[in-house]
């Protein structure tokens, strides 16, 4: 039996009441348990103050048809307190969670001992300037885009159904095609998920271009100072790629490394900091979101040392130079950033966000990203299809040819998250595309998404 498979049949003997010894029971199941709480009141809260969506449509197509919380949902329990500005869920009336929502900071799970310094890392906080409005022109309706996009929108008979909750296409810097499902709109702050990689590639990319960091140097994390220790080696640029050899695995169980990291520990990075090396640095590609919360720690101590400070500069150096008005990073309670997919914004936002990329990190002449971060972004990661905070078609590696076999261009790059966010960039094309959902297929729909990107590209070439 594999380790994923019995964690899954632990919830449910305990879901149906088999009596299990307690000690087994608190080391093997409870952090289980308290992963899915928090994973329902933070998502809920997130959801609900951030995104200003229906709870209950959010728990049921976002987090009840995750087999965990399948599992689990029997006996949970989530109140949502807006007077409060929280959310608490239980499980069998125990394994309480809460997240609360602090104005410009989004949510932030506060679960006990530990959990205290959130009103610390963010009261103090700065208002930053607006964002410039930069209004993005829009071409009139083309037929064979609606097509594709209610092709993109239709949901099959039968479950997993694709829930695509927005789409916005840029071809040129206007906007050629758009579309939101009912309860979402032009405005509405999406939940990026590990979209929110792709932004903090961007924001230490601008810290590079100030000359405060270095994609070479060795990173600055403290808890590797000592000579003798062999994680001192590691590199911004290890960390960016995923090869930092670090022992930080992510398999969405809810009783891996990175579920424990995010849902019960509230000094993210520190628990991702203390991880062991596994393979030598530079050597092995491993995905895991426990090399970019060690990141965004370095960006926060960076710009600063606490949340306000990531904010202003954030707002200062990207979002308010790109026009971006409905951007929120969220926290956790060191005051350090999220960045491994914490970051929302409406599908436009995030196509403004894209947009940057395709203009070669300028905007309106000035250059936002260090020349050359594009494509570094861009480049393939040893024999993946994995760049930096980006997946890459370039050098056809990984899933990367048969992307490029159903129709997304061979230079095309895309920032990926959960169910089915989706930030596509194909400078070929001269097209930036976004997809929003809350997509459990397997692969969260990618079928549909390359389909789309065919039929938009064939009309492109059809209209020119």
């Amino acid at each position: 039996m594999t380790s994923r498979s019995r964690n899954i049949l632990i919830v449910v003997l305990v879901a149906v009441g088999v009596a299990l010894p307690v000690g087994w029971f608190v080391v093997r199941v409870a952090p289980g348990i308290r992963v899915g709480t928090a994973v329902v009141s933070k998502t809920l809260c997130s959801g609900v103050l951030v995104s200003g969506l229906d709870p209950d449509q959010l728990y049921a197509e976002a987090l009840l048809p995750n087999p965990g919380q399948t599992r689990l949902a029997k006996r949970l329990k989530y109140r949502v307190d807006r007077d409060r500005r929280e959310v608490v869920a239980t499980w069998a009336g125990r394994f309480e969670s809460r997240a609360v929502f602090r104005e410009g900071f989004g949510c932030v799970l506060v679960n006990g001992p530990g959990w205290d310094g959130t009103a610390a890392a963010v009261v103090t906080r700065q208002t930053p300037a607006p964002a410039m409005v930069r209004p993005l022109e829009i071409e009139p309706p083309s037929a064979k885009l609606e097509a594709a996009l209610d092709r993109a929108f239709a949901e099959p008979a039968q479950p997993p159904f694709r829930r695509v909750k927005a789409v916005v296409m840029l071809h040129d810097g206007k906007i050629i095609a758009e579309r939101y499902a009912p309860g979402y709109g032009a405005d509405t702050p999406v939940l990026g998920y590990s979209l929110a990689k792709s932004v903090t590639s961007a924001l230490i990319g601008i810290l590079v271009r100030q000359g405060k960091l270095s994609v070479e140097q060795r990173a600055p994390v403290p808890a590797w100072s000592d000579a003798s220790d062999p994680r001192r080696v590691i590199t911004i640029d290890q960390l960016l790629r995923m090869t930092s050899g670090l022992a930080i695995e992510e398999s969405d169980s809810g009783f891996d490394p990175v579920s424990r990291m995010l849902f019960l520990e509230p000094d993210m990075a520190g628990f991702a900091e203390r991880s062991r090396l596994k393979a030598t640095p530079d050597k092995t590609w491993e995905y895991t979101s426990g090399n970019t919360l060690i990141l965004s720690r370095i960006l926060r101590d960076t710009v600063g040392g606490h949340a306000q400070d990531v904010v202003e500069f954030a707002q200062r150096e990207l979002f308010g130079q790109l026009g971006i008005t409905t951007a929120t990073i969220e926290f956790d309670p060191t005051g350090t950033p999220v960045g491994s997919i914490y970051v929302f914004a409406s599908a436009r936002d995030w196509a403004r966000f894209g947009q940057l990329y395709l203009s070669d990190g300028v905007v309106d002449g000035k250059r936002i990203l260090p020349e050359g971060w594009v494509n570094y972004s861009a480049a393939p990661t040893l024999d993946t299809d994995y760049g930096a905070g980006w997946w890459t078609n370039r050098g056809g590696h990984g899933d990367a040819a048969d992307r490029i076999e159903a129709g997304m261009p061979a230079d095309a790059f895309y920032g990926s998250g959960n169910l089915g966010q989706r930030l596509v960039i194909i400078p070929s094309e001269q097209l930036v595309m976004v997809r929003l959902g809350l997509t459990h297929s397997p692969n969260f729909d990618i079928r549909g998404l390359l389909r789309l990107i065919s039929d938009t590209v064939s009309t492109l070439h059809a209209v020119n």
